[in-house]
């Protein structure tokens, strides 16, 4: 869609100029006449708009980004159609993203590095929560201001001209230079592919370049999956071996090694820099053996052979392992029926595992045991599908009675993650908390705070960002909240000059005036021995002075 085409759009957006082009979509800076203010807007290509995969996924992830309030979030401030063009207006960015900055300064130092990234976790952090996953985080992504304030956009809306077009579910899974292993093999995204995206970012401002290159975005792709990850300190050693730890652990191929939660690398970027980690050891992580690769569809496929090897001689094994148990136990029992010493009522126990309670309960009833035998309890978990079952007391396959107690553990849904609550307000956090069912005992202190509104959590105490918790468990948390400052009136003010006892308020953060054309403090109102709070710019002390 040519600039010169459009003018305006509904009839609300004047558009000033052309700033960006992606592939799915054209950014313009455009003035919003209503607000008189500065937007961007991104214009979904027309040809696209006729996609109907395209459109809904261009809706969707717009409506997700919009939920996400974070001063390193770009602010999403309207969705729409107009005249067939599908636009979302946001925020408008004064400053460069951050692969311009990269370009013309090179490597940055570690420090500066690490604030940036602790900002971009930061944000993360809060999408991950709200279960957004980006897939596309790179530095073209990601805007920075003047004052270093970073701002990351494109929340899998924008796929860039040099993204790797790999798919599932034909949704785009990133760019080539921060691919996550995982999603070239085409496997279903998690939030560990946003952190391989992060740990790349950092490699590169630590070091100004990306550590694989090739000739297209699929020898990319298969040197993600395959080469080791390059050290930061073998460029510049004067790095901390902390800091290149934790490059390491957020770009490790295999996602059981990677960091779990972006929290988690939000606290090593925290911490990196204290001295009891500065010195640490480098982090040694078991690369996976790549015997070979091949293409097809899109995806990387990989085989790993001296894995399969061992998967294949365990197999073995447990053939005949449970091949002797089975002759054994035939045996076993086929002597017990002889002697007549096996009691009626006997049978295998089933796999329940996964099964809803309902399928489990009956397989166990058709097996002949009494509902009233069954016992269940619920438990949370984060690999079975709530009301599915974990576990049993009895394992699959062995031989019980049934006139015996069966108890079925079965999954209430996920835990609930804790998250950084501080910068919140705690009537949004009580709010945001009833919306997603979770139960915490929360206990409030009110901390005196001036030129702070009342509310504003200050610091959080008792679990911790990123314990996973049972959310009907009602555990504690304890929130220092801001509150209006307070003082009880003194008669110590009486005889004391008007400045002092000003002077003295004004550092609390609340207001006095002056009555009196004297300067000793001979009365005072509220009365001696109140509670003064103040609440607002028109509440204060009058002082009266001789």
């Amino acid at each position: 869609m040519a600039e010169m085409m459009i003018k305006q759009i509904a009839n609300r957006y004047q558009i000033l100029s052309l700033i960006g082009q992606g592939g799915m979509a054209d950014v313009y800076r455009a003035k919003d006449k209503i607000l008189d203010r500065i937007v961007a807007i991104k214009v979904l290509r027309s040809k696209l708009s006729e996609d109907p995969m395209v459109l809904v996924r261009f809706q969707r992830e717009a409506s997700a980004a919009s939920r996400l309030s974070h001063p390193n979030v770009v602010d999403i401030y309207d969705v729409g159609e107009y005249e067939g063009m599908h636009y979302i207006v946001m925020e408008y960015v004064r400053g460069r993203t951050l692969k311009q900055l990269i370009q013309q300064r090179g490597a940055l130092h570690y420090n500066e590095a690490i604030d940036i990234m602790k900002q971009l976790t930061s944000a993360m952090s809060l999408a991950h929560q709200n279960k957004i996953i980006h897939r596309d985080i790179k530095p073209q992504n990601i805007l920075i201001k003047d004052d270093g304030t970073v701002k990351i956009t494109d929340f899998g809306i924008a796929v860039a001209s040099d993204s790797v077009q790999l798919t599932l579910n034909n949704a785009v899974m990133g760019s080539a230079h921060y691919l996550a292993p995982e999603t070239a093999q085409g496997k279903e995204p998690s939030a560990q592919v946003d952190i391989y995206s992060l740990g790349i970012v950092f490699y590169e401002l630590l070091t100004g370049t990306v550590p694989f290159k090739g000739k297209t975005p699929t020898e990319i792709a298969i040197k993600h999956l395959r080469t080791k990850m390059p050290y930061v300190r073998d460029f510049n050693p004067m790095i901390p071996q902390s800091v290149e730890n934790i490059v390491l652990k957020a770009t490790a191929k295999d996602p059981n090694q990677r960091y779990l939660h972006v929290e988690e690398m939000h606290y090593d970027l925290e911490h990196c820099r204290d001295l009891e980690y500065r010195n640490m050891e480098r982090l040694e992580l078991q690369e996976p053996e790549v015997s070979s690769l091949e293409v097809n569809q899109g995806h990387v496929h990989v085989h790993y052979q001296e894995k399969e090897k061992k998967s294949r001689n365990r197999f073995k094994t447990w053939i005949v392992v449970i091949g002797c148990i089975c002759i054994l136990s035939v045996s076993l029992v086929f002597a017990l029926i002889m002697t007549g010493t096996l009691p009626l009522g006997y049978v295998t126990m089933p796999q329940l595992k996964d099964l809803s309670q309902e399928d489990a309960v009956s397989s166990l009833v058709e097996l002949g045991f009494d509902e009233d035998q069954i016992n269940i309890k619920e438990q949370v978990s984060d690999e079975i599908d709530k009301g599915n079952v974990i576990s049993s007391n009895k394992s699959a396959g062995s031989m019980v009675n049934t006139d015996d107690e069966i108890r079925l553990t079965i999954s209430k849904g996920p835990s609930f993650l804790v998250g950084d609550y501080t910068g919140q307000y705690l009537s949004d956090v009580e709010a945001s908390l009833e919306e997603e069912g979770v139960k915490l005992d929360i206990e409030v202190i009110e901390q005196s705070m001036a030129n702070t509104n009342p509310g504003y959590i200050l610091e959080q105490q008792g679990l911790k960002i990123g314990d996973r918790i049972d959310p009907d468990a009602n555990e504690k948390i304890t929130f220092v909240v801001a509150a209006y400052p307070k003082v009880t009136i003194s008669s110590k003010w009486i005889g004391r000059t008007f400045q002092s006892v000003y002077q003295e308020l004004s550092n609390m953060g609340i207001a006095a005036v002056q009555s009196g054309s004297g300067n000793v403090i001979v009365n005072v109102y509220p009365g001696i021995g109140t509670e003064y709070v103040q609440e607002g710019q028109d509440s204060y002390i009058t002082l009266y002075t001789e």
